[in-house]
Parts: structure tokens; sequence; C-alpha cells
């Protein structure tokens, strides 16, 4: 069964103006869709054809690069278009506990992640993963997440962000922190408290 692009959950200007309407357009229909595209032709009549890509991330290490390219941006932009969302939510419950515990408060997650995603070099992306029960933030390049046996942090994703430059070039140009800062005014925390739940 070939891999297909999952629809986004909200229309393309749902997220303004913290992230415009051309972008996620492009973001959604020409990358992501090229991921998909590519990922289909590199595992066709392949032994690893069939395999979802949770699998595929598990044994990523023994793949070829146009497999780790295009799965990891495939399975990284199918997560991404779901934890976000213009809802106004705000974690809470567990979920919220969890953040407290790990990092003392919401704001100082924040200034954690946009750490990582301001400092990863060239492209790559910014994660809250679950790591041995507890919450922990790291980044990965290019198109790699956590959940690849060859990911220098690994752990289970529940939050990633984007800091490719297609993601905020169009509206931010080089202004990298200020995306960063401005995401989070987006974020379904609703989806990330699901993401957890189903982690733990």
């Amino acid at each position: 069964m070939a891999f297909t692009l999952p629809a986004l959950p909200y229309a393309f200007d749902a997220l303004e103006p913290h992230i415009d309407a051309r972008t996620m357009q492009i973001h959604h229909d020409k990358h992501h869709q090229a991921y998909v595209d590519n990922l289909n032709k590199a595992l066709a009549g392949t032994p690893n054809e069939g395999k979802t890509l949770e699998e595929l991330m598990s044994i990523m290490s023994s793949l070829p690069p146009a497999v780790r390219n295009n799965g990891g941006g495939h399975y990284n932009h199918s997560l991404f278009w779901t934890v976000l969302g213009n809802n106004g939510s705000q974690p809470s419950g567990v979920l919220a506990d969890a953040i407290n515990s790990a990092f003392g408060s919401l704001d100082a997650l924040k200034e954690k992640m946009n750490t990582a995603g301001a400092t990863r070099f060239g492209s790559g992306w910014a994660w809250l993963i679950i790591k041995d029960g507890k919450l922990e933030v790291c980044s990965t390049p290019n198109q790699d997440n956590p959940l690849m046996d060859l990911a220098e942090v690994k752990g289970f994703p529940i939050l990633g962000i984007d800091v490719w430059e297609h993601a905020y070039y169009l509206h931010y140009q080089n202004r990298r922190p200020d995306y960063l800062t401005a995401i989070w005014n987006v974020i379904n925390w609703d989806e990330v408290a699901i993401r957890f739940s189903s982690a733990k």
C-alpha cells in the first residue's frame, strides 16, 4: 500500500497571522507531497514496501538515504500538521504537570524548544519527546526524528517544530527566532496531550 498525503486538518489561512496561507499551501501541497512521492519511489519493489512509517523508522540505519530523507519528511510533517491549529488550547492535566515537573513552567519549555530550534544549524526540527517516561527537548538535522534507530537522542515525539526555511521564509525571511516565538500561538495542545497519553 503506497503512502498518501494526509489532508491538512484546517484551511490554509487558519494559522494566520502567525503562519501565512501561502506558506501553508506550498509546505503541504508541494513539499510534503514530494516527500510522499519520493518515498513511494524509493520503496517500490523492495522488501520494505508495505512497512509502516514506524517500522521504517526503527530500521532506518539499514535503509538508503532516499528512504531516510523522504520517510522522515513524511512522518515529521504528518505529525506537524496535527499539532498545529488555532484553537487557543493550553496544556492541562497530566501534560501540564509533566511539563512543570520536567522544565519548571510552560515558558521554560518554550524557551528550551526555541533554543533547540534556533541553534539547529541548517535545516531540521525541534522536538518535545518522551524518553524513559519523562519529557525531554532535543533537535534533529534534516528530516531525522527521535524515532529513528540512528537518532542521537531517541524517544517518542509528542510535539515537533519544523525549522526548515520552507516552513517560515516567505513571512519571516531569515528571522527564525521570530517564527519560533510566533508558532506557540498555534500549537494544538489537545493533540499534544493525546500523543502524550498514547505514549504513556
